[in-house]
């Protein structure tokens, strides 16, 4: 039976008196532990929840032409979008302590979807705020990548940071998945049909979540995987100001701020810049829609290879050596990009995507492991602050990057500005310290 065989059990002893007190033994794992059935459907959710994050740069000219709308103005609404996401995170997590994954998620698809589908009858830059920015903005948040690590968190012990590469690897599928299907959808028949299909989409995952998610291993008897068996705690009441304490006492810390610092510039220079204006930048140069969306499909593929393998090397490498690694070599290829753009696509722009999707979110797994290491029983909701500052950092390049191309007619200044922000994550990884396992110091500390 799926994930029976990681239980706790009992092993029954005598003394001359008679039967001795039974003791608990260790739980025993199994590659069929149900952990990996939950990490499964919530890879299917994020991949059907991913649909929203492959529309902004497919909209950015459309809405361009038939509104007249300024870039600018269409990137500020991306970027309330993606503040949003990344300033909703660390209560969700919170949120999910206090009324279970299950819920959460199935409310914040449902809302993902009502937004999308509310700009089909759109006819101001305020209604794209609102139903986009704001609607979509709050739903992606509510899950973001808090979701993958409090389902990590409570389902694995072992291969933590294999299963973290692994669902935030889940993203990419949904981009390599829709991203295509969008772009032709957006070419031939414009933008409101992409609009409906991710509304959808986000709306199809809800089923999968309620009937299949379960919130903690002890719903249903079992230990997670590669440790003991725990009662589940009770509900966390007061997720809200939970929250915000959690911030209040990492705040404090160094390691927080460095964190943060690192991550916003990860999300400047992947979610602000390459996936809101990459296929703007490379039409400016003659390149169909259609190809450079495909390019960023390409990059999902290798960003789940990259992901994946990231989460192989935290689990066996110093993380603040792999982060310093990794934005090094994404500032040194940004560098690279302005000379690259062309209006067809050759080998090495194809070698620029292959390795810029090895780079992606492969910061995600070493940042969630630093987060644990600092924050102990805290950490996901830590990670969901760290998550927001990266949000923060992709809303202003998003907004930033509309703004530079009304004004300079190019993306250039954006990334060159990208890579060298880039080098300055990659010194302050190596700042952080190496320090012990623990909560969060105490209010009075």
């Amino acid at each position: 039976m799926l994930g029976g065989m990681a239980q706790t059990t009992e092993t029954p002893a005598r003394t001359p008196d008679g039967p001795a007190p039974r003791t608990p033994r260790a739980p025993r794992t199994s590659r069929f532990h149900r952990a990996w059935f939950v990490a499964a459907v919530t890879f299917v959710t994020i991949i059907g929840a991913a649909a929203f994050a492959s529309l902004p740069g497919l909209l950015i000219e459309p809405l361009h032409d038939e509104f007249d709308w300024s870039r600018g103005t269409i990137g500020f609404a991306v970027s309330v979008n993606l503040a949003l996401y990344g300033l909703t995170a660390p209560f969700a997590a919170a949120l999910m302590d206090r009324f279970g994954i299950r819920r959460v998620v199935a409310v914040a698809l449902t809302i993902i979807s009502v937004g999308s589908l509310l700009t089909v009858w759109m006819t101001a830059a305020w209604q794209l705020v609102l139903f986009w920015g704001v609607l979509v903005g709050l739903g992606s948040g509510s899950m973001a990548l808090a979701f993958a690590a409090t389902v990590t968190n409570r389902w694995f012990v072992a291969r933590r940071g294999l299963v973290t590469g692994i669902l935030t690897a889940a993203g990419a599928s949904g981009q390599l998945v829709f991203l295509p299907l969008l772009s032709w959808l957006v070419e031939h028949h414009g933008w409101r049909p992409a609009a409906v299909t991710v509304a959808l989409a986000a709306l199809a995952v809800v089923p999968f979540v309620w009937l299949l998610l379960r919130d903690h291993p002890a719903d249903v008897g079992l230990a997670p995987y590669g440790g003991e068996y725990a009662e589940k705690p009770a509900p966390v009441t007061g997720a809200a100001r939970r929250a915000v304490t959690v911030l209040f006492k990492a705040a404090r810390t160094g390691p927080f701020w460095l964190l943060a610092g690192t991550f916003a510039i990860c999300g400047a220079s992947t979610n602000g810049l390459v996936k809101t204006h990459f296929v703007p930048a490379a039409h400016d140069h003659g390149m169909p829609v259609t190809a450079a969306a495909g390019l960023l499909a390409v990059i999902g593929v290798f960003d789940v290879v990259g992901t994946i393998a990231s989460g192989w090397f935290t689990d066996r490498f110093e993380a603040r050596r792999l982060l310093a690694v990794y934005y090094a070599l994404r500032g040194v290829s940004l560098l690279f990009l302005p000379m690259l753009l062309a209006p067809s696509v050759h080998p090495p722009m194809l070698f620029f995507i292959v390795f810029y999707g090895l780079d992606w979110v492969a910061t995600v797994p070493p940042t969630i492991a630093l987060c644990r290491e600092h924050y102990g029983e805290d950490s996901a909701i830590v990670f969901g602050w760290v998550l927001a500052s990266h949000q923060v950092g992709a809303a202003v390049v998003a907004f930033a990057g509309g703004v530079a191309r009304d004004v300079f007619g190019s993306y250039d200044v954006v990334w060159y500005a990208s890579g060298a922000l880039c080098a300055a994550a990659a010194l302050m990884a190596l700042v952080i310290r190496r320090t012990r396992t623990g909560p969060l110091p105490s209010a009075g500390a």
